[in-house]
Formats: C-alpha cells, sequence, structure tokens
C-alpha cells in the first residue's frame, strides 16, 4: 500500500534527493550525465539567479524551451523561490507565444535564441519591444513583462545570456534563498499547465504543489524507486512528461532518460544501453516504438512497467501488438487530464490482459467517479456510455483569469464535468471512450469514431486514423474518415469504405475519405481533431 502522503513543494525535492542518494545518477541527456547533488546545485544556482533577476513570489515565469537539463534546474528553482511555472509549448509561434505570454501574466520568460531551424528569439522580438538599452522591458502590450533571459552563450540585446544569469545569482546568499524557499506553502500555485488544445485555444490551468499527491500514488502503485530508469521522451512542457518523468525521478530517486524529442528509433537504442526499466507515453508513441523494435531488434528485457492510456477502441490493436513486442512490460492503463492531474482513476501492476487492454483504471483514493447521461444526469448503468464527473483532490485550481470557463465545468452539487465520455466495467475499472465532443450524431444514432478508428487501423494498409463528423443536411452529421497509408501501400478511399461495409452499422461507415501525409498534432501526441473538423468542411461541404 503506498504509504501515508505528507505535503511537500516542488522545490523541497531535489535537496531531499540530493541527502537521500546524491552521488546517484539522476539525469543523462546525451553526454551529460548528472547526479542528484548536481541537481541539487544546478537548482539552487538558477534559484539564486531568478532571485537576483527580480523574480518575486506569486511572479509568472514562462519557459519556452525544449528538453535539456536547464529546464529541470529552472522548473524546481521557479517553484523553490515562491514564483508560479509556466510551461510553453515549443510548436507555439508567434501568435500562441503572444496569448500565453499575456493572458498568464508573465512577468519573465526563459527560452532558446536559436534550436535548430527555429528562432526562438526573434519570434520573441515580434512579440515583445525589448529594450535597446538594458534588458529592463517596458512595453505597453505587455505590463507585467520584466525581462528574458536566454539558455544561450550568445549575448542578445534585450536579454540576459544564460552565463551572466548564473554568474549574478551568486551574489544571492544560501541565507536569502532559504528563506524564500521556507515561505512557500504546498497549497500555493505551482505551476499553469495551458491546455493541449485538442478543442480550441489553450487555457491555463492552475495547480498547486499538492498535484505531488497524486504522483506519489502513482509511484507507489508501480512500485518506482532507485533502481528504476525512466525513458522519458515525452516533453517536459506537458503535464505527462512533467509528471511521469520530471516530478517522480525527483520524488522516488529512478534516473530520468530524458531526450530532446521523440524519435523512436533512438529511444529504443537509448532503452537498450541504459536499460530502462519505465517509459510512458499514448498510442501514437506506443506504435512508433514497438515499430522500431522490429528494425532493431534491441534487449529490452529490463523493460518492466509504464503509463499507457488504454481503453479506446482504436488503441487496442497497437496494445495487443505492444505486448507481443514487450513482453516483460506490465503496462498500467489510467485516466487524466490537464485539469484533474494525470491519473485519477488508475490500474495495477497485476492487472489482467482485459484490464491492460480495455480499462483506464479505477478511482483512486480520494477521487469519486460518476458517469451520467449528459440530457438527464441520471446514472448510467454497466457498459452504457456517458459523460465522466469527478470530486477529488487532484481537480484544478481554475483556468487562470477565466471565472466563467471555470464554473461552467462543476454542476451545483460540485461535480467537475471533464467533457468526456467512459462506460463502467463489471470490474468496477471504467473505459475511457474518446471526447464527447468528438462522438457523432448521424441521423439520431450516437457514433463513437474510436469504433470506426479501431477497425480501419487492422486493415494492413492503414497506418494511422482519425474519423471526425461532417456536418449534414439530412443526417446532421456523417463520418469522414482521414487516412495515413502504410509506405508503398495505395488503397483508395473506395477499398477504405467497402472494408467497412459488413463489419459495423451502415451510418458508422465514413461517407467521406481523405489521405494524408501526416496528422495534425498536439505536443503530447494527439491528433487535433478540431483541425480535422474544420478541414473537412473545406474539402466534402
Amino acid at each position: 500500500m503506498p504509504k501515508p502522503y505528507t505535503p511537500k513543494t516542488f522545490g523541497s525535492l531535489p535537496a531531499t534527493m540530493a541527502a537521500r542518494l546524491g552521488g546517484h545518477e539522476a539525469l543523462v541527456f546525451e553526454d551529460q550525465r548528472l547526479t542528484f547533488s548536481d541537481i541539487n546545485q544546478s537548482v539552487d544556482q538558477a534559484a539564486k539567479g531568478l532571485i537576483q533577476f527580480g523574480v518575486k513570489p506569486g511572479d509568472k515565469v514562462g519557459l519556452w524551451l525544449l528538453n535539456q537539463p536547464e529546464w529541470m534546474s529552472l522548473m524546481f528553482a521557479v517553484t523553490k523561490i515562491g514564483a508560479i511555472l509556466v510551461p510553453i509549448n515549443t510548436r507555439f509561434r508567434t501568435n500562441d507565444l503572444e496569448y500565453v505570454l499575456t493572458q498568464s501574466d508573465c512577468a519573465f520568460l526563459i527560452t532558446h535564441d536559436q534550436s535548430g531551424p527555429i528562432n526562438y528569439l526573434e519570434m520573441v522580438r515580434d512579440v515583445v519591444t525589448l529594450p535597446e538599452q538594458g534588458i529592463a522591458i517596458d512595453d505597453p502590450h505587455r505590463p507585467a513583462l520584466r525581462g528574458v533571459v536566454v539558455v544561450s552563450d550568445e549575448r542578445h540585446a534585450g536579454t540576459t545570456a544564460w552565463p551572466d544569469f548564473l554568474d549574478a545569482g551568486e551574489s544571492i546568499t544560501d541565507d536569502v534563498l532559504a528563506t524564500r524557499a521556507e515561505m512557500v506553502n504546498p497549497h500555493d500555485p505551482a505551476f499553469f499547465m495551458y491546455t493541449s488544445g485538442t478543442t480550441g485555444f489553450p487555457k491555463g490551468v492552475v495547480h498547486t504543489h499538492n498535484l505531488l499527491r497524486l504522483i506519489e500514488f502513482r509511484a507507489g502503485v508501480m512500485e518506482i524507486d532507485e533502481n528504476d530508469v525512466i525513458l522519458n521522451y515525452l516533453p517536459l512542457f506537458h503535464l505527462f512528461g512533467f509528471s511521469e518523468g520530471a516530478l517522480i525521478s525527483l520524488l522516488t530517486g529512478a534516473k530520468q532518460i530524458l531526450t530532446a524529442a521523440f524519435d523512436p528509433d533512438e529511444c529504443i537504442q537509448l532503452a537498450e544501453r541504459e536499460k530502462a526499466t519505465i517509459m510512458h507515453g499514448f498510442e501514437t508513441h506506443l506504435k512508433g516504438l514497438v515499430e522500431a523494435q522490429e528494425r532493431q531488434k534491441c534487449d529490452l528485457s529490463a523493460l518492466r512497467t509504464g503509463i499507457f492510456a488504454a481503453g479506446m477502441q482504436s488503441a487496442v490493436p497497437i496494445f495487443k501488438w505492444a505486448i507481443e513486442t514487450f513482453p516483460t512490460m506490465r503496462t498500467v492503463s489510467g485516466f487524466g487530464m490537464s485539469e484533474i492531474g494525470v491519473g485519477v482513476t488508475f490500474g495495477a501492476l497485476d492487472d489482467n490482459l482485459s484490464r491492460r487492454l480495455e480499462s483506464s483504471g479505477g478511482p483512486i483514493d480520494g477521487h469519486e467517479i460518476r458517469i451520467v447521461d449528459p440530457d438527464t444526469g441520471a446514472d448510467q448503468p454497466v457498459d452504457v456510455p456517458g459523460e465522466l464527473l469527478i470530486k477529488g483532490y487532484g481537480i484544478m485550481q481554475g483556468y487562470y483569469k477565466k471565472p466563467e470557463e471555470t464554473a461552467k465545468c462543476y454542476d451545483e452539487n460540485g461535480w467537475f464535468h471533464t467533457g468526456d465520455t467512459a462506460s463502467w466495467r463489471d470490474d468496477g475499472y471504467i473505459r475511457f471512450l474518446g471526447r464527447y465532443k468528438d462522438m457523432l450524431k448521424v441521423g439520431g444514432e450516437n457514433v463513437d469514431p474510436m469504433e470506426t478508428e479501431g477497425l480501419l487501423l487492422e486493415h494492413p494498409d492503414v497506418h494511422q486514423v482519425a474519423v471526425v463528423s461532417l456536418p449534414d443536411s439530412q443526417l446532421a452529421e456523417v463520418p469522414v474518415a482521414f487516412i495515413q497509408r502504410e509506405p508503398e501501400a495505395d488503397i483508395t478511399d473506395a477499398a477504405i469504405i467497402e472494408y467497412c461495409r459488413g463489419k459495423v452499422a451502415s451510418f458508422k461507415i465514413p461517407r467521406h475519405v481523405q489521405f494524408v501525409e501526416d496528422f495534425p498534432m498536439t505536443a503530447s501526441g494527439k491528433i487535433r481533431k478540431i483541425e480535422l473538423r474544420e478541414t473537412a468542411k473545406e474539402l466534402f461541404r
């Protein structure tokens, strides 16, 4: 059983783990290998730099960086001194950046100058009026923003270079840092996690340090300790990688192997070299890893577990394939979203195959679950889909500066409405079925697109698929399938439709098929169906 939870803060984790496992390897990134003592030292160094830079308790600090060790240092440093971390999606461009900086009231931004072909600093200059002299920002359009730090040895006008930022922090004493850290309360806001935007533009989800309780629970269920090695290819600016890589490592003493991006072949090779025991992801990650392992044929016998959100019909074929490919890995399923933390339902290491493949776990301690008819509010019986409602400590404080949107998430009895579809299983677990807004209403019939997606993924010429709704004057909506073919495949739209006939009800068969080279994706690896719905309207209306 998990140990009783003792409230703690993000910023306290590095020192605690350094005292316990200081010489233990904590982080591997490219050719860098850092111990927990190294991590703790780098966090304190960055925290002192932030204090000298003028970061005050409650200030919002935007972190617009790719995965790298500095991300780890800064995420703990910001929260250690009572400021609020604002992770920013590295796929964002000027409009997105402007929105997040303004909406979150960011006081400081820390970013790259250039990474590969992407010039981050140029985009910052497009959004923010940087000073020609000095580093103090005075932009009337972003009155909260006071400074920009560039994680680079290069010096750029109007910004502070990383070496100068760290050097300035040397004037801050240990006592000053300790005083700031002691002021932080576990119930204080720790970070804003902007939603991945599958249903519209992101909102800033406010979470406190007490999110650690959820993470500590999962670590206990999965029996994670200092002997584990977590392969983390998920972006740290997304809640999944943030919690299941960075935070869980500093909570348990597990080593984290961090990659800048998700490259399945590189990840499989790293898993073999570093003897990874844990890896997480969505079905898109798992599919890529399975295909890479079939090419690489690496020794992955050290793999023992990982969180892969099962349940959805479209994921079942991929999970069956993965179980054959990674026979030593006992995957655990769960349900979470930015608003409620990762995993307010969760499975177990000894779950049977049905639970691993076709469920999203059961309610965890401290949380209540209902599945209701969205029209009547009545509780649904086993196997009948409805909207998933939640109560518990993992739920956000709210959307930042969006009280009306926050209030709309709750009903009069305090239940948080997820907007997701699920059903109860007869064993007390639930099965996540997809976003409720993704459900189609075809001629009065409810159609779960996951069913058709799962069917089409069984076709040997189909690599990936997404089914979305298209407004229709007669039937209200009809299904449209966007399909990415397997390499060398030349299947036609007519063949796709014919393949469905006789296997699913006629109203579930795609009315139109559009072949694509790739899909619009969120940073967490989810297909942005909202964009596909707009594309379908342009193509077929």
